[in-house]
Formats: structure tokens, sequence, C-alpha cells
């Protein structure tokens, strides 16, 4: 995933780009950068840096004095280097991106065989933010630009340029990544996510629609393209996880959908405990309202060491990625010792992080281990964002699972994994309890898709759940 965070103002802004930025690092952990312009001396200022074993605080902070300006855009990334500065016949910008480029080696080779080049590499491939800016400049206008590239890609493209006059924002197509704008006296912002506002003095104006294109200046916005009608395809994943819990989305707040998931799952549920827990963070939510769902008491029967392990820099080695993973969180076993404790997070994707704690609950003390998710299985990979780093379809515990039930055919073909996808067929129930024995649990149970739609409070055919259930096959 990735976050974008840009600000214009009638007085020096670098401190609004610098924390609104930093407020956004829950959605990477791989790089971090800022751009801002100064209109007194006409330069751009750019620092990109490497944020998988400090945070993007500590790596920017030094350095802070070399930016000026009123002016500027900053980015946390887990894919390319950003942003990257542009100098064509549209002038001069800086530029950086959100979503997932599907085809880019298409058209890597394309811009190519027409004599571009691509100088940026990220980990020996082609930048794809490079590419975008190269596909914007092939048109007259940004806007003609924007579009352009939005409309060739396969997958998602949501975009902020900081350019010599304002800062122009572009959502996806079909809005599956957001932005949202914020104004304050003398200033306007724009974000990925809203978490930053209230500290840094902003109101949320409004989100901005599937394709929409618009200029911020420190007073006010225009647009400069309205919505698409009718593309609205806005990631599920948002609500169950990406999201920080005070970040509100098309008008939905991500902890009232956890807690709301929480509780109706608490509600239905007959299964009988001492208390519950959430994984921390994004479990949290979901775990306070299925207490009150359920009428369980909440206890932290699993807390987050945050001295140190406040983020989670995840290390590429798979071996360092499994240690910490579990050295970020430390059981309680006073609160575990001989209860039945019913646990929350919010989805198994490859099942190391549950391994780990439910070894750890049983070995500390627990009678009864039972999992509860926020969100039902994962049987698909996303092709619109960087959803993980799975490279491959078979990491997901599910597609493993059907593997050891059918054979790993069986798990590789799209008609027959379709039966797993629908909530209590036999396939779905012998997979949940084969993936429940897997793991020591006592029980597990996944949240109805008609739950999380209800949650989120959007038309389903606004939604995207591709990877619970394959649907929303929208890739242009």
């Amino acid at each position: 995933m990735a976050g974008f965070f840009g600000s214009i103002s009638s007085h020096p802004c670098v401190t609004d780009v610098f924390y609104g930025t930093d407020y956004l690092s829950h959605l990477g952990s791989h790089r971090g950068g800022m751009a801002t312009y100064d209109a007194e001396s006409g330069h751009f200022n750019r620092a990109i840096h490497s944020i998988s074993q400090a945070s993007f605080r500590t790596k920017m902070e030094e350095e802070l004095s070399k930016f000026i300006g009123n002016a500027g855009i900053g980015i946390i990334s887990d894919t390319d280097a950003q942003p990257l500065l542009f100098n064509s016949h549209l002038g001069r910008f800086a530029l950086s991106t959100v979503g997932k480029i599907d085809n880019l080696d298409e058209l890597a080779g394309r811009a190519l065989a027409h004599n571009m080049h691509l100088s940026e590499f990220s980990s020996g491939k082609v930048n794809p933010t490079e590419l975008i800016g190269l596909m914007i400049i092939q048109r007259p206008t940004l806007e003609e630009g924007i579009r352009f590239a939005q409309e060739q890609i396969k997958g998602s493209l949501s975009l902020m340029l900081l350019t010599e006059n304002g800062i122009v924002c572009a959502r996806d197509l079909w809005g599956r990544t957001p932005i949202l704008l914020g104004q304050k006296e003398g200033a306007m912002c724009a974000a990925s996510e809203p978490s930053a506002f209230f500290n840094l003095g902003y109101t949320t104006v409004r989100d901005l629609g599937p394709g929409e294109i618009v200029r911020c200046y420190a007073d006010r916005y225009e647009q400069l393209a309205e919505p698409l009608p009718d593309h609205m395809q806005i990631c599920s994943f948002l609500w169950v996880y990406y999201g920080f819990p005070t970040s509100s989305f098309e008008g939905r707040n991500v902890e009232d959908v956890r807690n709301y998931i929480g509780f109706a799952m608490g509600k239905e549920d007959d299964t009988e405990v001492d208390c519950c827990c959430g994984v921390p963070d994004s479990g949290i939510g979901m775990a306070i309202g299925y207490s009150e769902g359920h009428n369980v008491p909440y206890r932290r029967a699993i807390s987050k060491y945050t001295p140190t392990w406040s983020r989670s820099f995840m290390p590429t080695d798979q071996t360092m990625r499994n240690l910490v993973a579990k050295m970020k969180l430390i059981q309680n076993n006073a609160i575990l010792r001989d209860r039945r404790v019913l646990l929350c997070d919010d989805s198994i994707v490859r099942g190391t992080q549950l391994r780990d704690n439910t070894r750890c609950l049983l070995d500390g003390g627990a009678k009864e281990i039972h999992m509860r998710v926020a969100c039902p299985p994962l049987l698909y990979g996303c092709p619109f964002i960087n959803f993980s780093e799975s490279k491959s379809i078979m990491e997901l515990i599910t597609r493993r699972t059907i593997a050891e039930l059918e054979g790993e055919e069986a798990a590789l073909d799209e008609e027959r994994v379709k039966a797993y996808t629908v909530t209590d067929s036999p396939e779905y129930k012998r997979m949940v309890n084969c993936i429940a024995d897997k793991f020591g649990l006592h029980s597990l149970r996944f949240t109805k898709l008609e739950t999380l739609i209800r949650a989120i409070g959007l038309s389903r055919s606004k939604i995207c759940t591709h990877c619970f259930d394959g649907s929303s096959a929208h890739t242009l």
C-alpha cells in the first residue's frame, strides 16, 4: 500500500507536509519521501529515504531545514522511490503515485519503443512513478496526461502532483484508493487518509470521486475533471485493515465499521468464552464490538511492545519477518491462565502470525483459543492495489489448505475455488475447519461478506470485494 499528503498555504507549510506524511506511516514501510516548492526562489527540494529499518520521522527530521516553501507533498510507500521530479513542456512538477500497475512491463516496453528512456529503478525494476510521469507529459495538458495514464494502466492509479501553480490530485478511475481534501484558514491539503487533519488544524472538506481531478490553491480548489458516473469500487480492506481508526472514507469511520463487525459476530456467536481480546492494533476495534455484542469482558491478553516496536519495520527475509511478527507482541499470562480466550483479528493472510500467537497463548496457560476474523477468507490476489508482499497466490493460507484437501491443481482452478467463497458451503466449512486444526484453534469463524458490506454502509456495487470472492473484474 502507500499514502500521500500534500499541503499548499499562504505561509510556509513544511511542518504540515512532514507531520501529515508521517501520520500515514501505517500505510507503508519501504520508502518515504518529500518534495517542496518555493515560489520565491523557484526551487524544488526533495529527499527520499529507505524506512525499512527506521521511521520516516527519524530519517527525514534531521534534514527538514533544507525544505522551504508554501507548497509540498510527501509519501509513504511500500514500492518505488518517490516523489520524482520532472521538467517538461507542461512545466516542472513533483509526482507521487498510489496504486498498482499490472501491465508495467508492457507499458515500459512501449515507452522504450518510442525512444523514451527510463532512468529510475527500484530494486532493479522500472519505477512505476517515473513511467506514469512520462505518460503524463505525452499529452498537451496535465488533465489530459493524467487521464491518458490512468486509462492505459491495468490496476489502479491515484496521484498527486506538486506544480509551480498549485497541487493537482487525481483519484483512481474506479475509486479503489481514496483522496480527501482538507482546509484551514489560509491553507488546503489533500491526503490518502484524513488521520492527520485534526492535529494539523484541518477540517475535512470532502472525498474526491472516482476519476475526479482537482487543483488545490492556498485558499480554494478547482475541479479539472468531474467524477466518473457509476465508477466506484472502493477497496473494502480500507476499513478492515489499512485505515487508521480515526479515518473516515466515503463518510464511514474505520473504527465504527470494525465495532459493527465485532458486535454482529458477537451477537450471533454461541461459543462460550471467558473474555475476548483484539490482536493489536487493527483487531482491537472489532474486539470491543464483539465484547458488547457477546456480553463478554474485553481483556488485553496481548499487547504490542510500543517503545521499540511502534511500527513493523519488516525485513525482506521471510525468516526475519516471522521473528518480527512474533517479537512485537507480548501475551499477558496472568489474564490467559485457565481462561477460554477469543481473539479478534483483521485477517489471515499466510498464517505466520496466527501460528505464533496461538502457540504463545496456549503456552501462557490459556484453556482454549478461539479466533474471529473481521473479513471473509482471502482467496484471491489483489490486481488493484499492493495488498501484501505475497508473490504467489499459493502463499495464501486458504489456497494452501485447498491444495491439502484437493490437490494443487484444484487450488489453482479459479472455478473450483469459487465453491470455497460461499459461506457455509461444504467446501467452505472444510477449509475453515482445516485451518483451525492446523493452528490449534478450538474454533475459527470469518465475517460473512454480507456483514462486511452492511458495516461499511455503501451499496454493494460500490465496494470491491475481489480478494474474497473474485468479483469486481474492472481492470481499467
